[in-house]
């Protein structure tokens, strides 16, 4: 380390301030090098000392290892300091999964050391993932009780369904002729009946097909089973595949806002407090 700080300094002088150690001790740690070697690593030249051709040639060599060396150093600290092997994020299903990765991306580029799980949630258990403090970070629908949260942003609910459907090409529809229609509507993840569990919204169709997530009911709409409604930042990657947006005359498009808490709060670890942190960086950016 003593050679890469005289390269990147200039000198042995400044190679010894920058890492706090006298010149004398530098000086002395290159010649017992030096001696080890057999070659001269460094050279007076006028009032300066510079690395020799030798040096130059088992730096270029030896940067690979150097640099796992520093990566070592930074995981053992890491370590030292408690950040976690693993942290769970929970996600309710209507966020943007974009508002996450940009985020994660940027987290897993400065910490190799935690791996991150994304948990998928909808309804009770958007809840229960932080009532039972299942995750460490959770984007959530609406705040919990006791449980601070901060806001992520707006989700914009639009009902659509296919081109081919005979709804779809309809300036405006009534709720009454909605209810003669096909409803695909999500179950409540945290439930374990199919029947039961949490609902939300407008579900007066005379018959309703309930899937897991908004892949089953995208492929749903697709087919032509019926109407959905889908966020807003799904529609518009839908564009050219066949889906119609519908215009209902009573209104029938709102929107929800997302939350983002720490359900263990002063027991969250360094590690999801960093990725908590960068993710409400974003959500900061989004709202203004």
């Amino acid at each position: 380390m003593n050679l890469v700080a005289i390269s990147e300094k200039g000198s042995v002088q400044a190679a010894a301030e920058s890492l706090n150690k006298s010149h004398t001790t530098v000086l002395y740690s290159v010649k017992k090098l030096e001696s080890q070697l057999g070659t001269a690593l460094v050279e007076v030249v006028g009032k300066k000392t510079r690395l020799t051709a030798a040096a130059t040639m088992l730096l270029r060599k030896a940067g690979s290892m150097l640099e796992t060396a520093r990566q070592l150093e930074k995981l053992s600290n890491r370590m030292a300091e408690g950040y976690e092997s693993d942290i769970t994020v929970s996600v309710d299903h209507l966020c943007d999964r974009q508002w996450i990765y940009e985020p994660l991306a940027l987290f897993c580029s400065e910490n190799a050391l935690t791996s991150v799980t994304l948990r998928e949630t909808s309804l009770s258990s958007t809840r229960r993932f932080v009532t039972e403090k299942r995750a460490d970070i959770a984007i959530i629908n609406l705040p919990i009780e006791n449980v601070p949260s901060s806001f992520f942003g707006n989700v914009r609910m639009r009902p659509v369904i296919s081109s081919r459907h005979e709804l779809a090409g309809r300036e405006e529809i009534t709720q009454t002729e909605l209810m003669n229609t096909t409803q695909i509507v999500l179950r409540d993840l945290g439930s374990d009946n199919s029947a039961g569990g949490e609902n939300v919204g407008w579900l007066r169709t005379q018959r309703r097909i309930t899937v897991d997530n908004f892949d089953y009911a995208l492929d749903a709409v697709k087919s032509g089973l019926g109407f959905c409604r889908l966020p807003e930042h799904m529609i518009q990657q839908l564009s050219g595949t066949g889906i119609n947006t519908l215009n209902v005359q009573e209104g029938f498009d709102y929107q929800v806002p997302l939350h983002i808490t720490l359900p263990k709060g002063e027991d969250t670890g360094p590690a999801a407090r960093e990725l908590f942190q960068l993710l409400q960086k974003g959500a900061l950016v989004r709202k203004n």
